[in-house]
């Protein structure tokens, strides 16, 4: 309902249109070997002749079961193809020591900090009726009698991604964020997921450890949306997270809210509603969504101006503390911290602007951090970076990775590049601002200062 409200006209004064924004490039903060990377990448990704095959080839080495010749951690060729190429460009590393150094590299250049997550996630294609993932691949089908392990079993999948998690916020320090893929935890826990039955007591006790070691290092947990079979438990474990760790005005626990889906609108005033009445805060992190190719296709809006409006009317509103019954003439607006994860430079200018022109002028508004995911949209990252706040600092602008083992990281790095796939528009203004920077740099060499 609020897609249509009160918040709407903002669209039109913040200036959301179909043309860009002017922005920075800051492209010359890319190290040489970065941006040849990307400019590999981003000319694969914006001719359709070469980014099919690298999908199709992708989407064939992720699937489970498949022989040690095509192991992507076994065929040192492959392994050494992938690594120079999508891998680098889109992940931080396998080791700890690779990570570290990636996330050295980045606040180097300038970035408030890094959200990290550790790689291992299940993706439910809603076609087959399978999950692919953690664990076996698994036919989601009750009347075959699908076991599922008693909720108070030990599960060795549990305990790999407790650990993992853990060693990832060791890496963290109090500018960053952790991301979390819950599915990462194996069959047992998406199987309570999709029942939305009660998670078993070796999950809720790692969820527990896990956000209580971030309060104690000020580490943020951005908690990722992942397949729908998974989402509505997936928000609700999170809902309650929040209850008992967002008790502060600074969110430690944020849920992930996908623009693209029909029902978004109406999940982020149910769970207002909740933050208001029980006086939580609540962590609002908006994406537009990564999970259409696997996702049943009627949950998510008819066409990407539908979602691009969604987005811009979540963002927006809640910068403006103006969402369907709250804000304005209505209710008092409840505690809410925002996180705007989005690639789109028009977004994200209008949020900016939008943030700093209700501090000027002394109208309330939400903290807000930017982010974009590491190897794509550095042209708008940059940008947001070389604008100035009225506080004379830079927006929060943090670039997002994952890290694990490369067979760990495929379905990420399938996403990744269907994504660049998609976004046909916005892989070609990179491939361009890319050329530009590089051209830039050539001619340096042989043109004295």
């Amino acid at each position: 309902m609020f897609l249509q409200s009160r918040a709407a006209h903002t669209i039109q004064s913040h200036a959301v249109t179909k043309e860009p924004l002017p922005i920075a490039s800051g492209l010359s903060a890319l190290p040489n070997k970065m941006l040849g990377r990307s400019l590999l990448i981003a000319t694969i990704s914006s001719k359709s002749y070469l980014l099919v095959p690298c999908l199709k080839l992708l989407s064939f080495l992720s699937k489970p079961g498949g022989s040690r010749l095509l192991s992507v951690d076994k065929n040192p060729f492959i392994h050494a193809i992938l690594r120079k190429t999508f891998y680098d460009q889109f992940c931080a590393g396998e080791t700890r020591k690779d990570t570290v150094s990636t996330i050295k590299g980045l606040k180097d250049m300038g970035f408030r900090g890094v959200i990290m997550t550790f790689a291992k996630e299940t993706v439910f294609d809603h076609r087959t009726k399978t999950e692919h993932g953690v664990g076996e691949a698994l036919l989601i089908n009750k009347e075959k009698g699908l076991p599922v392990e008693s909720v108070n079993t030990q599960n060795a999948d549990i305990d790999t991604w407790r650990k993992g998690t853990l060693e990832t916020i060791d890496l963290l320090e109090g500018t960053d964020y952790l991301a979390v893929k819950l599915t990462g935890a194996g069959p047992t826990v998406t199987a309570a997921f999709a029942d939305q039955i009660p998670l078993p007591k070796q999950m809720t006790d790692a969820l527990d450890e896990i956000a209580t070691k971030c309060q104690q290092r000020d580490v943020r947990i951005l908690v990722d949306a992942e397949s729908q079979r998974f989402q509505w438990g997936i928000l609700d474990t999170t809902l309650n997270l929040m209850r008992k760790f967002n008790r502060s005005d600074r969110a430690i626990i944020y849920n992930t809210y996908q623009a693209y889906l029909k029902s978004t609108a109406s999940t982020i005033q149910k769970h207002m509603e909740a933050a208001s009445k029980e006086n939580f805060t609540l962590g609002l992190k908006l994406v537009r969504g990564a999970y259409i190719n696997s996702d049943e296709r009627s949950l998510i809006h008819d066409t990407k101006e539908d979602t691009d409006s969604a987005y811009n009317t979540i963002a927006l509103g809640a910068l403006k503390q103006e969402i369907g019954k709250y804000g304005g003439d209505g209710l008092p607006f409840p505690k809410v911290n925002l996180f705007l994860a989005s690639h789109n430079k028009p977004s994200v200018l209008a949020a900016h602007a939008l943030h700093q022109s209700r501090i000027q002028v002394g109208l309330p508004t939400v903290p807000v951090g930017f982010g974009q995911l590491q190897g794509m949209s550095d042209e708008v990252s940059f940008g947001l970076l070389a604008l100035k706040q009225k506080d004379g600092q830079t927006p929060e602008v943090y670039k997002c990775s994952t890290w694990g083992s490369m067979s760990e990281c495929l379905a990420y790095l399938l996403r990744r590049a269907v994504e660049n796939r998609d976004a046909v528009s916005r892989t070609g203004d990179e491939l361009n601002a890319l050329r530009s920077e590089a051209w830039r740099r050539m001619k340096g060499m042989f043109i004295s200062p």
